[in-house]
């Protein structure tokens, strides 16, 4: 008698390869989703640059305290004139951008808010910070 040579797989090692590629589908799928949110998300930290220039301008210009500087109105509507953003304010000391209602589920809205620390009256603005009042998007790890 002659002895086949076998080719091919059997139905076992098929399954055994689809069943770890389902695994791996299932962790690769929520990592990806975060990023994708975080990276959409980046639009709406972006719109926080041009109010923070505007206000260390208004610092550096001799205004001296915090609470004399606004933001001109130009200033605030095309930084919020991303797709994902849906207002940017200036509340002294703090920088608000709320994102479009489209993270998370698909409806939530999240605020980025970035406060100006300025420890002494040199007209410059220390810091910027993302801790000392964290917006929602801190707690949902998207900014």
């Amino acid at each position: 008698m002659k002895k086949q040579n076998q080719k091919g797989f059997t139905l076992i090692e098929l399954m055994i390869v689809i069943a770890i590629i389902g695994i791996l589908a299932a962790i690769a799928l929520p990592a990806y989703q975060s990023y994708t949110q975080k990276a959409r998300f980046s639009e709406v930290v972006a719109a926080a640059s041009p109010v923070k220039q505007a206000v260390d301008v208004c610092m550096q210009t001799g205004k001296g305290d915090l609470s004399d500087c606004t933001v001109p109105a130009g200033v605030l509507a095309d930084a919020a004139a991303g797709s994902e953003v849906a207002s940017v304010a200036w509340v002294t000391p703090e920088i608000r951008v709320t994102s479009a209602g489209t993270f998370g589920n698909g409806t939530e809205a999240f605020t980025y808010v970035l406060t100006a620390l300025d420890g002494n009256t040199d007209g410059i603005i220390d810091s910027w910070s993302e801790e000392t009042t964290p917006g929602t998007c801190v707690a949902k790890g998207i900014c």
